[in-house]
C-alpha cells in the first residue's frame, strides 16, 4: 500500500512528506536511489520477458543478436546499446538527466544479474509462455513508474523517440515508434536474435498493459517535469552550498 501511495503523488511532490523542501541534497540522492530501486524492478521484468522463451522484444532481440555474435554476456550488450543511443541523444540535443544515464549504464547489469540467477530452466510452452511475458510488462510498467517518479529525465531510448519525433513533426509519435522498432527488430534478426509470438506481444501488447497498470495506479506520466544533469547539478551544489 505504501507503494501505491507513493506512485500515486505527482512527480512535483512526490517526497513531500518524507523530505524537507529546504534540503534538496538530501531529496536529490533520495532520487537516484528511487532511480536505482525502480530500474531494478524494472529489469526483474525484462528478465521474465526474456525467460518466457517465445521471442523478444525489439531492443532485446537487438542486444540479444549482439551477444550472439560477440564474447559480450546480454547484459553488458544492453549497456553497450544503451550507451551508443545515449550519445545520438546527444547529438539530437535532447535533453539528458541523471535517470538517463544510470538507466544506460545500470539497466543491463541488472537484466544480466537475474539472468544468472534464475535456477529454472528456460520456458517451453507458448501459452505459459504468454503469461509470463505478460507478466513481465507489468513488473515493468512498475518500476518504469517509481523511476520516473524521481524526475530526472527519460531512459536513452524514450529520449530517441522524443528527438526523432521532433524532426518529423508532420508524422505522428506512434509511427515514429514503429519505424524505430522495426529498424531495430530487422538488425537483430539478421544478427540471429530470437523473433516469435513474444515479439509480436511486446510490438503491441506492452503498451496497453503499461497503460493498463497506470491507470490502476493512477500515474500520468506526462504529469512529471523532468529536469536535466545541468539543473539538477546546479539544485545539488547550490543547496551543499547554503549548507556550508
Amino acid at each position: 500500500m505504501q507503494l501505491f501511495a507513493i506512485l500515486r503523488q505527482t512527480g512535483k511532490g512526490a517526497y513531500a512528506e518524507f523530505l524537507p523542501r529546504s534540503d534538496m541534497r538530501k531529496r536529490i540522492i533520495t532520487e537516484w536511489i528511487r532511480i536505482i530501486v525502480g530500474l531494478f524492478i524494472f529489469s526483474l521484468g525484462v528478465h521474465l520477458t526474456i525467460f518466457a522463451n517465445i521471442g523478444l522484444a525489439p531492443w532485446d532481440c537487438l542486444s540479444m543478436g549482439l551477444s550472439y555474435r560477440t564474447p559480450l554476456s546480454f547484459g553488458l550488450c544492453v549497456t553497450i546499446i544503451s550507451v551508443a543511443v545515449l550519445m545520438v541523444d546527444l547529438l539530437l540535443k535532447e535533453r539528458i538527466g541523471y535517470g538517463t544515464v544510470i538507466d544506460a549504464l545500470i539497466t543491463g547489469t541488472f537484466i544480466q544479474f537475474y539472468n544468472d540467477i534464475n535456477p529454472f530452466p528456460l520456458n517451453e510452452s507458448l501459452w505459459k509462455g504468454a503469461l509470463i511475458i505478460l507478466g513481465g510488462f507489468v513488473i515493468m510498467a512498475i518500476g518504469m513508474a517509481i523511476y520516473m517518479k524521481a524526475a530526472q529525465s527519460c531512459g536513452p531510448r524514450d529520449s530517441l523517440l522524443v528527438g526523432l519525433g521532433k524532426r518529423m513533426p508532420k508524422v505522428p509519435i506512434g509511427i515514429v515508434q514503429i519505424i524505430i522498432s522495426g529498424v531495430v527488430l530487422l538488425i537483430g534478426w539478421l544478427l540471429g536474435g530470437p523473433v516469435g509470438l513474444g515479439t509480436v506481444i511486446s510490438t503491441f501488447g506492452g503498451g496497453l498493459v503499461m497503460q493498463f497498470v497506470y491507470s490502476v495506479i493512477h500515474f500520468e506520466p506526462r504529469d512529471i517535469k523532468h529536469r536535466d544533469i545541468v539543473t539538477v547539478t546546479k539544485q545539488f551544489i547550490s543547496d551543499s552550498e547554503n549548507a556550508a
